[in-house]
């Protein structure tokens, strides 16, 4: 069992109190007010529950509202129940559910006598996550007319019910199952997961059933162990018209019945037999009553003391740790089959962006989290050691201005990296779009500017490590919803020791227009690499132009068309026409700053920390730039690098590992995007 999942089953089974009352069980995990927004999106939740399930076949969910008010619904009917036997069940068990918890942020029903369906409810998604509580089980004590082996040989074979019920064709379909005792008794079992769960999550619920049961009412005449995935049920009579071909007698004593509001967990719903056969010791009735309760009790209480004693002498197996000393991170490792479902099986519909390295995905996370996960191709070059490596770098970064890693997944052949999903997509979708760049007004476009400039700063100097991003472009930053700017990509990120100034790289990387020319000319990179990246990033964002246009029949490179702007004393005219009506002044001193940032000598350049500065305060005075560095044409650049040849800014290459830097602490680099 994962971490996560035993936290998950921590946090439903000690910390959040359940009240029961009957077949619904109200969870006492908040109240909403009547009149309120989530009483009216948990009223329109299940009046689509009950107006869609016939038709959707039997199944169906949904979700309505937003933020603290969403609510997500699941309705199913079990047994394969008719149309109209459906709709009829759904809307009494949804009609009591409300009676039972009329101000419940979140409830379950197991409706109708004997649970021919499920409605479920909640402010959290719970949607395919395996939910191991509330338990509930109901069974009759009267004993089985077999003998202790008899019975054995038929609860070993339920593993294959198990498996027919996880793992059938059509997962709204129940599995059952009959199996003959050496009387004259039948018995009918009957087993069934919602079909939002996986084929394995479903497999858990039901074993966990036949276990629970087993562990409390074991050779029992019947019984219904009841959780929010499954149900399994057993008896020695047919049941819900699934077994037309028996006839058998009715049992003796009765089914048991549906709980009463008042009933306990473990329901007793018949006297006591006057003959047993299949006994444990000397037992008597009142023994077995007090060990069906105490049992159980203790058993489970044990496992909590483990559980609680593991945890606090053992971190988790599944942090990032693992690869390494990462102080006090949290970044975890997801299994593929937990982002799979997340990503509706990486479904077109929720694919972000494709590049060369792979493609980029919006998921959802069982407990409503939406996130983002890049999957890397399998021909992308990227080896294990290389996958581990970059995450033992983006799980040391923490910083509001850098898109955050959340977790990863290496499972085979796939390599996922799962990030925080940010709304607003790319820069570069917004400052060269003809429509959305009018939504970046100059006050957005300056607090992007500034958030760049902190978030390299962070990876200069303020992180615990040296790190030269090397991939610095409007494609790999990123905007969240208040049009914060957050630095991505860090597949060509190099690591350098503190008191490291420049590094030479085996191979270039990085992408046309932004590179720095001692890096594409002698393979020397250094902090001052990024700073002339950053440099080029401000003219663009200020003047609205790629780093390379047309203009007639020549091509401009931006550096060049601001330098001779510059010098000509016509740099007014680099502003985007949309912005200038804003103040100029503000403008003028971020062109300043980019020509001072793509001088052609390095020493020249300000670092990182001096442009923070340049661009909070005002009163800072800037020096005079000298003449940006030559503009390598596209041929020579190629030749240098030994490079695919590149074509536009939307070029996706695939990756490709090297061996590491002299100082050996290096990363995956990758070819231009």
């Amino acid at each position: 069992m994962g971490s996560k999942t035993i936290v998950s089953l921590l946090f439903h089974v000690i910390i959040a109190s359940i009240t029961l009352t009957g077949a619904e069980v109200c969870y006492n995990t908040g109240n909403f007010t009547a009149n309120s927004t989530y009483a009216k999106n948990r009223d329109l939740v299940l009046r689509s529950l009950a107006a869609n399930v016939t038709a959707s076949g039997g199944f169906y969910n949904t979700t309505i509202g937003l933020g603290n008010d969403t609510v997500y619904g699941l309705v199913l009917c079990m047994a394969s129940l008719s149309a109209e036997n459906c709709s009829s069940y759904v809307n009494s068990t949804i009609q009591t559910l409300m009676a039972a918890c009329p101000n419940q942020k979140e409830a379950i029903s197991w409706g109708g006598n004997p649970v021919p369906c499920i409605v479920h409810y909640a402010n959290r998604y719970f949607l395919g996550s395996l939910d191991p509580s509330p338990p509930r089980i109901v069974y009759n004590l009267g004993i089985i007319d077999a003998t202790f082996r008899q019975f054995e040989q038929f609860w070993s074979g339920l593993g294959e019910t198990v498996k027919n019920a996880s793992t059938g064709s059509s997962r709204l379909m129940p599995a059952v199952e009959t199996a003959d005792l050496p009387s004259t008794q039948k018995i009918y079992v009957f087993m069934q997961c919602t079909p939002d769960v996986s084929p394995s999550n479903c497999s858990v619920c039901l074993q966990q059933s036949v276990d629970a049961y087993k562990s409390c009412c074991y050779g029992n005449q019947g019984g219904i162990v009841l959780k929010p995935n499954c149900v399994f049920r057993w008896e020695i009579y047919p049941f819900y018209d699934l077994f037309p071909q028996v006839t058998s007698p009715s049992p003796s004593p009765s089914p048991s019945p549906s709980p009463s509001p008042s009933s306990p967990p473990f329901v007793i719903s018949s006297p006591p037999p006057t003959n047993t056969t299949i006994r444990k010791g000397k037992e008597n009735t009142a023994s077995r009553t007090v060990i069906v309760t105490i049992v159980p009790t203790s058993i489970f209480l044990a496992l909590v003391i483990l559980i609680l004693t593991i945890f606090h002498f053992r971190k988790p197996k599944q942090e990032v740790e693992n690869f390494d000393e990462i102080s006090s991170t949290k970044c975890w490792e997801f299994k593929f089959a937990t982002i799979k479902l997340a990503t509706n099986d990486f479904s077109d519909d929720n694919k972000l962006g494709q590049g060369g390295f792979g493609a980029v995905y919006k998921g959802i996370l069982a407990d409503g989290q939406t996130i983002a996960v890049k999957r890397l191709s399998s021909n992308s070059g990227q080896g294990e050691v290389e996958f581990k490596n970059e995450v033992r770098l983006l799980a040391k970064l923490d910083h509001r201005n850098l898109v955050r890693l959340l977790g990863f997944c290496l499972e085979g052949t796939e390599k996922l990296l799962i990030y925080e999903f940010v709304p607003n997509s790319s820069l570069d979708q917004f400052i060269h779009d003809p429509n959305k760049r009018f939504i970046l007004d100059w006050e957005k476009r300056c607090k992007i500017i500034e958030g760049i400039a902190r978030g390299i700063l962070y990876l200069h100097q303020d992180s615990q490590l040296r790190i030269i991003h090397r991939d610095l472009k409007p494609s790999n930053i990123l905007l969240d919803g208040n049009m914060n700017a957050k630095i991505s990509d860090f597949g060509m990120a190099k690591l350098m020791k503190t008191d490291q100034t420049h590094d030479a790289a085996s191979r270039i990387a990085g992408t046309f227009g932004y590179i720095a020319p001692e890096y594409a000319r002698q393979r020397q990179f250094s902090v001052k690499s990024d700073v002339f990246s950053f440099g080029v990033l401000v003219l663009e964002i200020v003047s609205g132009r790629k780093h390379s246009f047309r203009d007639g029949d020549d091509m401009e490179h931006l550096t060049s068309h601001a330098w001779r702007r510059w010098r000509e004393g016509t740099a007014l005219d680099l502003i985007d026409p949309i912005l200038r009506n804003d103040s100029t002044a503000a403008m003028m001193r971020c062109i300043h700053i980019g020509l001072l940032c793509v001088q052609e000598n390095v020493a020249d350049r300000p670092t990182m920390a001096s442009v923070v500065l340049m661009l909070s305060n005002s009163s800072f005075t800037l020096q005079i730039p000298s003449k940006p560095a030559f503009f390598i044409s596209r041929r020579a650049y190629q030749a240098a690098s030994s490079l695919t040849s590149y074509t536009s800014r939307m070029t996706q290459s695939h990756l490709k590992t090297v061996p590491p830097s002299k100082n050996e602490i290096s990363i995956t680099e990758l070819d231009p995007r």
